[in-house]
């Protein structure tokens, strides 16, 4: 019996000493896991004359985040596989050319790599009784089956209203709302047909900006000019004229008109100069956002003046989504503080004069 409790007193000590090893080593572990989060910054170099420069390495970078250099841990090539959201705006004066759009849009992801991915989102129309408006529809997930997305535009479908901010969050909740799996990390992209001028979202643009930042994507815009279309319809008998929506006069009094002035959500009370000047606003509101987003984000805008000129402009977008490069690295600041931070991207050993289109800054998160 003796020999026996010896053998188990000295299995018991053992299987402590091993459990109080492992419980000093696991919440190390756990903090490595847990507590740290991959900035993703993707951006294209240029040279002086704005010609892409690929074959570039790791090595010709370094990255400041608010003004501290940082370790890079992370880096992908030009040809890296990207995903890539892709929105139609269906609506207004693109009602009689839906086609064009489904051909441009057919060409662009015929110009991406094999191994990039795309989603597509457009608007639909949502008839109530005694009204009719739109909501933003997921035709498909992220997928690199060229069939199943040429399927997926088929089905797209016009619109009797713009629901622009509630499709950017669409992208962030849906298409890319689970991290991007290994090959795809810093390379994703919002890709949008539209004029930017929202009428039926259900959102604002700083819900839908902080979201779509979060992602990580790079946002493009193929700005289509609708202003004139519009205001050519909006004058005149209020009772067959184009109106603003409910929610477009609201932004325009909020964000344009002094509380102290006499506000009216009747668009007959409204005379053509003061439709002209609602008008205005709201497309000089869109343009800004839309700078601002692509900014930001690493993007870019592309104006057209029509939708016969969106064909090119997607295929310029597939150009640089094709010359993007992508780093990655965990912040030396490890407050979870919900502060934004600057990015900057640097250059080594290349020429004068090249240039960088970056990221700019990210929020950090929060516990």
């Amino acid at each position: 019996m003796k020999p026996f409790l010896s053998s188990l007193l000295l299995a018991l000590a053992l299987a402590g000493a091993a459990a109080q090893v492992l419980s000093q080593t696991k919440p190390e572990d756990e903090e490595i896991k847990v507590d740290t989060d991959l900035i993703e910054v993707p951006f294209v170099v240029t040279d002086k004359t704005g010609k892409p420069i690929l074959n570039l390495k790791k090595s010709n970078f370094v990255v400041y985040e608010d003004g501290k250099l940082q370790d890079l841990t992370d880096f992908s090539a030009t040809n890296a596989p990207f995903e890539v959201a892709l929105i139609l705006d269906t609506s207004g004066s693109t009602l009689a050319e839906l086609p064009m759009i489904q051909r441009a849009a057919q060409n662009f992801i015929a110009s991406l790599r094999p191994g990039d991915k795309v989603s597509i989102i457009a608007y639909k129309a949502i008839r109530e009784p005694g009204k009719a408006t739109a909501a933003t529809e997921l035709i498909t997930s992220l997928t690199s089956d060229r069939t199943a997305l040429a399927s997926g535009l088929d089905k797209v479908q016009t619109s009797f209203g713009t629901p622009y901010y509630d499709s950017l969050i669409q992208v962030a909740e849906r298409v890319f709302r689970d991290p991007p799996g290994e090959e795809f990390r810093g390379r994703r992209a919002i890709v949008a047909l539209t004029d930017g001028v929202d009428s039926t979202s259900i959102s604002d643009f700083e819900e839908a900006k902080d979201l779509l930042l979060g992602t990580g994507g790079a946002a493009y815009f193929i700005k289509i000019d609708t202003r004139e279309y519009f205001e050519e319809n909006l004058l005149g008998d209020c009772s067959i004229s184009k109106r603003f929506s409910q929610s477009q006069m609201r932004r325009y009094y909020r964000r344009f008109v002094s509380s102290k002035l006499e506000k009216t959500s009747n668009f007959c009370e409204l005379g053509d100069f003061e439709r002209l000047a609602i008008s205005k606003n709201l497309y000089q509101l869109a343009d800004a956002e839309m700078d601002q987003l692509a900014k930001i984000s690493g993007g870019r805008v592309f104006p057209i003046g029509d939708l016969s000129e969106a064909r090119l402009a997607f295929k310029k977008v597939a150009e640089e989504i094709g010359t993007k490069y992508s780093l990655g690295y965990y912040s030396a600041n490890d407050k979870r503080d919900g502060t934004y931070r600057k990015i900057r991207v640097e250059v080594k050993g290349l020429p004068a004069g090249t240039q960088i289109r970056a990221r700019e800054g990210y929020t950090a998160p929060t516990n």
